[in-house]
């Protein structure tokens, strides 16, 4: 196949800091029944790969111990039950692990094709984010056009992926931010409104921005004391999705609030699921979503690249909070 046996990839010895992120020398991975081999483009950096690196969230069983969920390449080997027509077709897809690397292995059924329209750059800024909005916003807490929605970190890559969808599927979008310059910037992106959080109440504020009524949906990634306050923010029949706990695993909730208002509480986390889930999900997005993308409606928002070499400086970024959008490793 003309492939090298060895690659630079980041596969830390031990967990740390920034710095135990440095290039090293492993093997280049051959892809399995229903695989392909992709040479890495690009590779987007997602929160949980900060935790995994700190030891705060190990791989699921199978992964790689090599950091990365998203990337963006070419096809250049192919396994059993894959045709070969994919050979050399620019794809980009979420991983199990691995992607912080010059070759990945990914699963063909979570591929999807990088158009024209967008680079290679914003192809690996958008699995992790697009399937985690997806899957949470418009499967389990099924929203329907006309609704609103109240998002925290509004600024991450979920929270700017989440913008573009709702305004794509008509929605009414509320984030909270931790600076004045972030609300702006969300606002800019196309959030209807923007609340900083360290100077306004965010319930007070969601409450007057819907006269009373509250919104449809909230979906957390804060977790703890927030879980209550995100419940006296929904409206009647409203439903609150939790997707990480970075504020605690525990929250005390008034129940018969949850029984008066009739609302759900639901949550996932994306990275354990089945090939099969992951593969049905990628499926439906190439159905519902991708046409926008290809039609170039749907771009993620990058706030910077890093080199591979230097994937300390982009979890540095992360841990900083000053970023706005998503962090981009690129591969030469």
């Amino acid at each position: 196949m003309g492939l090298p046996e060895t690659m630079l990839a980041i596969d830390p010895e031990a967990p740390g800091g920034p710095e135990v992120l440095v290039p090293v020398s492993r093997p280049v991975p051959k892809p399995g029944r229903g695989e392909v081999l992709v040479k890495v483009a690009a590779a987007g950096v997602n929160r949980p790969e900060v935790m995994q690196r700190k030891g705060q969230y190990p791989p699921p069983p199978g992964a790689p111990s090599i950091l990365g969920m998203e990337i963006a390449g070419k096809v250049v080997a192919v396994g059993e039950d894959v045709p070969r027509e994919a050979l050399g077709t620019p794809v980009c897809a979420l991983i199990a692990g691995g992607a912080y690397a010059e070759y990945a292995v990914a699963p063909y059924g979570q591929c999807l094709p990088v158009p024209p329209a967008i680079t290679m750059i914003e192809a690996a800024a958008i699995p992790e984010t697009l399937f985690t909005v997806w899957s949470n916003v418009f499967e389990r807490a099924y929203a329907m056009e006309g609704e609103s929605i109240l998002v925290h970190g509004g600024t991450s890559g979920i929270g700017t992926m989440a913008i573009h969808l709702a305004n794509l599927f008509g929605l009414t979008i509320i984030v909270t931010a931790g600076s004045d310059d972030k609300c702006e910037a969300a606002k800019r992106i196309g959030a209807d409104h923007a609340i900083n959080y360290k100077t306004e109440d965010f319930v007070a504020r969601v409450m007057e921005i819907t006269a009373g009524k509250g919104v449809n949906i909230v979906l957390d990634m804060v977790g703890g004391d927030y879980v209550p306050r995100n419940l006296q923010c929904l409206a009647e029949e409203g439903r609150h999705v939790s997707i990480a706990v970075q504020r605690g695993m525990q929250a005390t909730i008034p129940i018969f609030e949850i029984m008066r208002k009739r609302l759900v509480l639901t949550g996932s986390t994306l990275r354990p699921r089945s090939l099969e889930f992951k593969s049905l999900l990628a499926d439906e997005l190439h159905r519902t979503v991708w046409p926008l993308v290809a039609e170039g409606k749907l771009k993620p928002v990058i706030d910077a690249t890093f080199p591979l070499a230097d994937a300390a400086g982009a979890h540095a970024r992360m841990e900083s909070g000053e970023h706005v959008g998503k962090i981009v490793l690129t591969i030469d």
